[in-house]
């Protein structure tokens, strides 16, 4: 899922510390592209933490040599109870069919996220967690990732075009395998909605007016929490809007540097959002996410504009078969509803990876259909990207999300992974985290955000 990091610091020359010029953005991916063979036949340092393995387990076979090429150490930032129970089988999977053990390190998602930098630059695992596209791209373009061109001439036909375009850094070269994908929208319960005669809205002005009518009958329309390192969750309410009143490419530009922050365009924005915050949830500043999806499946909120991944908290099956999501609503009908945040997660290996050879069969059987199978039979907030994968156990939810994707014309992989690390966890995070505390402070803010923006980008 989607958290911010704090980026290494860059200067207003826009390069960053080692004099590297920064990466530019990713091309728009279509909808044909990115669908043609998306879902296959199924349509830190030093200082940081101290970690603890794990291993064992089952799993079943890749086109991996069956060389025993002794321990691959594995940095993950899977803290919650399914992404860290998922990732341990799937590591439990490859010592089945390789031999080789995997020591796995496990660190607290927003401390890996926010020390990352640190991490990749001091003494990292072989192989670790992270995000396609441009996040992948701009510590790649530091150097602190090993290209991994041997893997993908073996695991290539496992997927997409646009999977791939998303897995190569800016030089061409190959440095990260995807394992799963997942679709933001906005959740609710289907019973709650029943038995209230909630009808699920397409249009804007239906948004509020639904919102507005929770409100009166005694329910909080919108679960709300971005507090204690959760900075990143209203940059899905901020993206959705963009890219439903600018389009995909303004909202793209914008995150890449190439559009003012002070533009009428994201004033417009600003003012759409604030008309959602009489609805939200109050203490929003202290509240993660899980405790703001918590509310969702007490019935307490009536909706939340969310990741696929919240429905790890529907822990109780009939809670999580009585979970669904709309598509954000529709403000400007030039651009319709047709944009869809669709982050993919997936593994790089570090630049200073110790076991080569054994972090190579790794890379290799993550990228295998096997490795996606043995993940998702634990986490099945995710969808599968890889071709090879079975997914004939989906639960309604997972469908619809193949769906969903599956109808977009274009992907964003979401606002802090669309942008520079630093720029958007430095000046953007915290700008709209301060404007949420205070929203008759759109032209500040607008300001703020603009006046820092040269230091991560060249003009």
């Amino acid at each position: 899922m989607p958290h911010p990091i704090a980026g290494r610091n860059v200067s207003s020359s826009g390069r960053d510390g080692w004099g590297r010029a920064l990466p530019g953005g990713i091309p728009a991916l279509s909808r044909r592209t990115m669908l043609k063979g998306l879902f296959g036949a199924a349509g830190l340092a030093a200082a940081a933490p101290v970690l603890a393995a794990c291993g064992g387990g089952s799993g079943s076979s890749s086109s991996s040599s069956s060389t025993d090429t002794g321990t691959v150490t594995f940095g993950s930032n899977g803290s919650d109870v399914a992404p860290k129970s998922a990732y341990a089988a799937t590591m439990a999977a490859f010592t089945k069919q390789s031999g080789d053990k995997v020591k796995v390190n496990t660190v607290d998602h927003d401390t890996f996220q926010n020390t990352i930098s640190t991490y990749l630059q001091g003494t990292p695992d072989d192989v670790f967690t992270w995000f396609a596209g441009y996040r992948m791209q701009f510590f790649a373009s530091q150097g602190l990732a090993h290209p991994i061109d041997d893997v993908w001439a073996k695991i290539g036909a496992n997927f997409s075009d646009a999977t791939k375009a998303l897995s190569k850094g800016t030089d061409g070269h190959y440095y990260f395998v995807p394992i799963y994908n997942y679709p933001w929208g906005v959740f609710y319960r289907k019973s709650l909605f029943q038995a209230k005669g909630y009808e699920v809205p397409t249009k804007w002005d239906d948004f509020i007016s639904l919102a507005a009518k929770m409100k009166s009958d005694g329910l909080v329309p919108f679960s709300w929490g971005y507090g204690q390192g959760d900075s990143w969750t209203p940059l899905g309410t901020f993206d959705y809007l963009n890219m439903r009143i600018n389009g995909y490419q303004f909202h793209m530009d914008l995150m890449h540097g190439k559009e003012s922050w002070t533009d009428a365009k994201v004033t417009d924005v600003f003012t759409h959002y604030s008309q959602l915050l009489p609805y939200v949830q109050q203490g929003a500043a202290g509240r993660k996410w899980e405790d703001a999806a918590q509310a969702l499946v007490a019935k307490q909120t009536g909706m939340f504009t969310l990741g696929l991944f919240v429905a790890q908290q529907f822990t109780n099956p009939a809670d999580l078969a009585d979970l669904d999501f709309f598509a954000y609503p529709e403000v400007n009908p030039t651009y319709g509803q047709t944009s869809v945040e669709a982050p993919t997660d997936g593994f790089m290996v570090s630049h200073k990876v110790k076991n080569l050879a054994g972090a190579t069969k790794l890379m290799e059987f993550l990228g295998s259909g096997a490795a996606e199978d043995a993940y998702l039979a634990i986490d099945n907030a995710n969808v599968a990207i890889n071709s090879q994968a079975d997914t004939s156990k989906y639960n309604a939810l997972q469908k619809k999300s193949v769906e969903f994707i599956s109808q977009a014309k274009t992907l964003s992989q979401f606002g802090d992974r669309d942008s520079d690390p630093g720029f958007v966890s430095n000046v953007v995070e915290p700008a709209i985290a301060k404007w949420l505390g205070n929203p008759s402070s759109t032209t500040s803010t607008q300001s703020t955000i603009e006046s820092q923006k040269s230091q991560y980008f060249t003009s």
